[in-house]
């Protein structure tokens, strides 16, 4: 498996999202994107709550690269809790079809990607 991982991460489809303190690895994710199709493969904390910062620069990158969905895999009440939510097969099977197509994102982060989460000041 890891050396699978590896093979994709070689060939620009798996990322890492990756959350740390001081230096050291606190927490984060991986997942596998084709096109603009988003699949969350796997998220793993050493300090409580790392994780969930990974997620969220996920969804910041994602909303700023115009990617509408994160195939989450799991229907956990830690995800929903965070946001997720179930949607019917035929739907799902439609948006990956539709977003394997679409080009793919520039996959680095940028702090200012943090503002697509955060709630917008009024004008």
């Amino acid at each position: 498996m890891v050396q699978a991982y590896e093979r994709l991460h070689s060939a620009g489809f798996a990322h890492s999202v990756e959350a740390w303190i001081d230096g050291t690895l606190a927490g984060g994710l991986y997942c596998v994107a084709l096109g603009q199709a988003v699949f969350g493969e796997s998220m793993f904390t050493r300090v409580p709550d790392a994780s969930k910062i990974a997620l969220a620069a996920l969804m910041a990158f994602c909303r700023n690269a115009g990617i509408g969905m994160v195939d989450c895999q799991q229907n956990t009440q830690h995800l929903a809790s965070l946001g997720a939510r179930e949607i019917d097969r035929a739907d799902f099977v439609a948006r990956v079809a539709q977003n394997v197509r679409k080009p793919l994102p520039r996959w680095q982060f940028e702090p200012v990607y943090w503002r697509q989460l955060l709630p917008r000041e009024p004008a």
